[in-house]
């Protein structure tokens, strides 16, 4: 089954004159995947793969489904062992491939970073002729990735803070529920926001930029429609909860990033946390085990503890064993509850949590942590207002 399936997505992607562009990563795959859909939207036809579908069945199964007049196909590409990239990249034939970025997340199947930064490299692979290879110019391993990039014979443009890029970050300011970047590229400087709050969305907009100037579309218009584009859900949507029927004051703001952790993810979400503004409440973080990372994984978890934004975060509460140290570690004043499970966690929410609070909640996925969102959610009398933002 699984065969006929790539072979429907291969002939799918044979007929189709679409420009396609490969999205792989160690975190922001599918918010800029979700971004380029949002940028190209006005500028022709766009397809994309629907939540995560970037396996050995999603990949083929969203090229099967691809219109035949698609003008901007979006191929969302992941792996969780070596030697998963290169086929899906060859069935994929992207004239870009993007890598938002390399870091240490399924550490479990690697040996290293360096081992991650190869695989992630490998969708250089199924480039087409012409091809460009856009990439991260920030992370530790960039000059391996372009080294790589340089061995397939294709374009490369960089991103990022670095002098060196390609696109540059020049600028970025969290206000409130926006954030406002400054880029420069090609000497013409671009300034833009997001209805959403953090360096990472910044970050992962910056790439998606360079792909949409990398298959020829105009940049400034897609730099506009950025301000469209909204988190998919579990990976910072944020929302208010309210929690009297008749007082609509007493509220909760809830920031839903329970859909997978890393450290730079979490390092991400907790900046956010740390940059909300409340009046009267407090900010709260509710973090779940962060999974797949390895024989590092415990100190990977207390290093959580030394983040500069947690002095701005007043409360922590921890669930699951990987998270029991760092709770341990934590300032008597700022160490919450700690429940071994996430079910035992969303059946105390309600006393977790008082009005006028922003509450964080992150975690892998196998955290379960969602069950706290739920718990979170059923707080509420009725929802009234669906906030833009907050990965």
């Amino acid at each position: 089954m699984l065969a006929a399936l790539g072979e429907l997505g291969r002939a799918a992607r044979t007929r189709c004159d679409a420009q396609v562009v490969a999205v792989t990563g160690s975190v922001g795959k599918t918010s800029t995947k979700e971004m380029l859909l949002t940028m190209l939207a006005g500028q022709g036809q766009v397809h994309g793969a629907a939540d995560s579908y970037n396996n050995h069945w999603g990949v083929p199964l969203t090229l099967a489904r691809m219109p035949e007049d698609t003008d901007f196909a979006i191929i969302e590409i992941g792996m969780n062992h070596p030697g998963e990239i290169a086929p899906l990249a060859k069935m994929t034939r992207p004239h870009v491939a993007l890598i938002t970025n390399v870091a240490p997340v399924h550490m479990e199947a690697f040996d290293d970073i360096d081992g991650i930064a190869r695989e992630k490299a490998a969708i250089f692979s199924g480039l087409e002729k012409g091809g460009v290879a856009v990439i991260n110019a920030d992370n530790d391993t960039a000059p391996l990735v372009l080294e790589i990039a340089r061995k397939h014979r294709v374009e490369t443009v960089t991103f990022g803070e670095a002098t060196s890029a390609d696109i540059k970050l020049e600028r970025v300011q969290l206000l409130g529920e926006t954030t406002v970047i400054q880029a420069l590229a090609d000497d013409e400087t671009l300034l833009f926001k997001l209805n959403a709050s953090g360096k990472h969305f910044a970050m992962n907009a910056l790439g998606a930029l360079a792909a949409v100037r990398a298959i020829g579309a105009d940049m400034a218009l897609a730099a506009l429609d950025l301000a469209n584009w909204t988190p998919p859900a579990g990976r910072g949507a944020k929302e208010t909860i309210v929690l009297d029927v008749v007082d609509d004051h007493l509220t909760l703001t809830l920031l839903d990033d329970a859909f997978n952790a890393s450290p730079i993810s979490m390092a991400a979400a907790l900046e956010v946390l740390a940059a909300s503004e409340t009046e009267k409440g407090r900010r709260v973080a509710i973090l779940g085990d962060m999974l797949e990372l390895g024989p590092g994984e415990q100190q990977l978890h207390l290093d959580i503890a030394d983040l500069p934004t947690m002095d701005n975060i007043d409360i922590v509460h921890c669930v699951g064993p990987l998270m029991q140290g760092l709770h341990q570690l934590l300032p008597e004043f700022k160490r919450g509850e700690y429940f071994s499970t996430a079910p035992e966690m969303a059946a105390r929410a309600a006393g977790l949590l008082r009005a006028g609070d922003i509450i964080l909640v992150k975690g892998s996925k196998g955290s379960k942590v969602s069950l706290v969102v739920d718990a979170v959610k059923k707080l509420g009398h009725r929802h009234v207002q669906q906030i833009k933002g907050a990965q």
